[in-house]
């Protein structure tokens, strides 16, 4: 893979991070990974990311709040959202504030990756596009 991402993981499970973080750092990613939502998002204010995956229901803040703050620091990051409570509303709601993509728990790791992979494609895309405005301004 030619670009490499900044990915933050929020999940409440830790065996959740620690398995994604293994998993996507062989792919030659950074990867920081959080249990509570709380320091996530004091991490997001210090960093930008290039790709969010936040699990949906947590605690005090939920992955919508965290979406909702990544959106407020920077609209090309892509959110993948994650949940064990996977209904067809939670993922149209998610989907409609603007998560790039929903995956149901318990998720295969090459699902993960593909999500990722589309998830670098559409950022490489959309880099292409303000380096050539750039060229042509």
């Amino acid at each position: 893979m030619s670009y490499q991402c900044d990915i933050l993981i929020v999940d409440d499970e830790p065996i959740v991070g620690d398995r994604l973080k293994a998993f996507i750092k062989k792919d030659g990613h950074r990867v920081e990974t959080f249990i509570e939502p709380s320091a996530a998002l004091k991490r997001l204010e210090e960093k930008d990311f290039d790709i969010v995956i936040s699990d949906i229901r947590m605690g005090e803040i939920d992955g919508i709040q965290v979406m909702q703050k990544v959106f407020q620091k920077s609209r090309r990051t892509k959110v993948i959202m994650i949940t064990g409570y996977a209904t067809l509303e939670l993922a149209r709601e998610s989907l409609t504030k603007g998560a790039f993509d929903f995956i149901a728990k318990p998720f295969k790791l090459k699902e993960i990756r593909r999500t990722i992979e589309k998830a670098v494609e559409s950022l490489e895309k959309s880099n292409a596009r303000k380096t050539s405005k750039a060229a042509a301004g």
